[in-house]
């Protein structure tokens, strides 16, 4: 029911999300509520359209219908004051619906390897009402290579990659809390939503769950 799901204001979006129950969880909806879809894309004329956008540098936004999908998956996690890495950031989207999610005492920190990107995606969350996040590292956007993950702060408690990577990384695995959830697309040609799950005891296990398309998880494209 995706394509029947776009509205004409951010609450008219989530609010044919919710009827088509592709957001069943109340927290899911909450944080998507609060997160006004148009301070994060280029199109603002089709900011509530449930499809994915580009924003540029061959990166895309993905649509919303996806990102409900993964906050969905990741909500287990995602409990007050949890520790939680967004690869492939983007526009900054998704890194404030998970700070919405895990609150004032949780941790996201934000990877996208493209700087201008960064800078946009900060952009985007001071005018989103996050400014006080960002100033008190709640939210932290680094520019890097989001394939090696960010050990430094690791364990995360769950990692979002919205990006397809060729195969598994298992960078990003290791940094899994125990227990702990990662969301991946993973595959080239033909791409698979996966989750994969590490338990307390630190044995991880993958689950397929639906096919998608996304951009490839990659280094910045070379000028031309």
């Amino acid at each position: 029911m995706a394509w029947q799901s776009s509205g004409k204001t951010n609450a008219e979006l989530i609010a044919n999300m919710v009827r088509h129950r592709l957001i069943v969880s109340d927290a899911v909806a909450d944080a998507m509520r609060k997160v006004d879809r148009a301070k994060y894309v280029l199109h603002k004329a089709v900011a509530y359209e449930d499809t994915p956008q580009s924003i540029g540098y061959d990166a895309t936004i993905s649509a919303p219908h996806m990102h409900a999908h993964a906050l969905s998956l990741l909500e287990p996690y995602l409990h007050e004051g949890a520790r939680v890495l967004d690869v492939g950031s983007g526009s900054g989207y998704l890194t404030a619906a998970l700070h919405h999610l895990v609150g004032p005492t949780g941790t996201v920190f934000a990877i996208e390897h493209i700087p201008e990107l960064v800078e946009w995606s900060v952009a985007n969350l001071r005018a989103d009402g996050l400014g006080g996040a960002l100033d008190s590292g709640a939210i932290t956007v680094i520019a890097r290579d989001g394939r090696l993950g960010y050990s430094s702060k690791a364990p995360y408690d769950a990692i979002h990659v919205g990006a397809a990577a060729p195969r598994m990384p298992y960078a990003l695995v290791d940094q899994l809390a125990c227990p702990g959830r990662m969301i991946i697309p993973v595959g080239t040609h033909t791409q698979t939503f996966t989750q994969v799950d590490k338990d307390k005891d630190g044995k991880v296990t993958t689950k397929d769950l639906f096919g998608v398309m996304y951009v490839p998880l990659t280094d910045q494209p070379t000028a031309k």
